[in-house]
């Protein structure tokens, strides 16, 4: 190891936060005892930040490890807490997603917007006959329609996989076949440097390989000239034609949501499920704790891809 990469594993300094902003935070330095003190009754706390249709009966299930069951015997619904819980407090009007894309073309998207279109997704979704527990495949480019796709798709219990909009044909096909995807759902192409990219036709040459999939869902983005067949649907031809209406089941805490697979450089991709009480409960202490997000103020900002 170089003298220079030694260094830096002996960083002592400390780099305080400012007065007002510590003064300010959403979380202090008592979460920190209050965790240790209670570890269980700690994230049984956190866990009442969400709206929850039937209570846990255990909070944390670990007779058997290394798998944590989390929130035992409770039932939720991840878009219902995303989206229905603000509509109904009266902040439908409240922005969601201010969103801009390369070409410099933007949208903004209200909490109630958000909401019709996840209700019209889930909707035309389940029109193709997708079901609670079927895996959903979205490989699209970062546009409001990946959200919206993810939304739907734990609306109606179908387990998402994320796939980045820049991998090849062969890494897409790795990660349906390993899902067994039903549907996936993409776009005609996206925008990379300024440039149209194509995606249609990466994921007609990964579906030739895919017998599981039965329908492709398509985004209409750059307005490029795509092939077609019997199992391709224009998303604006069927989900922005879809009803409004739609009401959020409840699932259990430990029914699946998503799986997110490596990367897969240095051998075959494996993917990691992660399930819906556990992971709210995180993602949503995070954003209050980590973020220190205060809903009235603040924007969170990211470039990241959604894969």
């Amino acid at each position: 190891m170089s003298e220079a990469l030694a260094n830096l594993l002996n960083e002592t300094r400390q780099f305080p936060p400012p007065a007002e902003l510590a003064a300010d935070a959403n979380v202090t330095a008592d979460a920190y005892a209050e965790a240790d003190a209670d570890r269980l009754a700690f994230w049984e706390r956190q866990a009442g930040r969400l709206d929850w249709a039937k209570q846990w009966d255990q909070v944390l299930d670990w007779s058997n490890p290394p798998f944590a069951k989390w929130f035992v015997g409770g039932q939720l619904n991840v878009a219902y807490n995303c989206l229905d819980r603000h509509v109904e407090a009266g902040r439908g009007d409240k922005v969601a997603i201010h969103w801009e894309g390369e070409p410099g073309d933007t949208r903004t998207i209200t909490y109630a917007d958000l909401h019709r279109m996840t209700c019209q997704a889930a909707n035309a979704l389940t029109d193709l006959g997708v079901v609670a527990g079927d895996r959903v495949a979205i490989y699209l480019p970062m546009v409001p329609e990946a959200a919206v796709a993810m939304l739907a798709c734990a609306r109606i219990g179908a387990t998402h996989s994320v796939v980045f909009g820049g991998f090849s044909a062969e890494s897409l096909t790795n990660r349906i076949q390993d899902a067994t995807a039903k549907v996936v759902i993409t776009a005609d192409g996206g925008y990379r440097r300024g440039k149209p990219s194509a995606l249609k036709p990466i994921v007609d040459e990964a579906v030739a390989n895919c017998p599981s999939v039965e329908h492709v869902l398509v985004v209409r983005r750059t307005g490029e000239q795509v092939g077609w067949s019997e199992r391709d649907h224009w998303w604006h031809e069927t989900v922005e034609q879809a009803s409004t209406e739609h009401t959020a089941e409840a699932f259990d805490a430990e029914h699946p949501l998503f799986i997110l697979y490596t990367s897969g450089t240095t051998a075959r991709p494996k993917g990691i499920l992660h399930t819906t009480g556990g992971y709210l409960t995180q993602a949503s202490y995070t954003s209050h704790a980590v973020f220190d997000l205060k809903p009235a103020s603040d924007v969170y900002w990211c470039t990241a891809d959604i894969g």
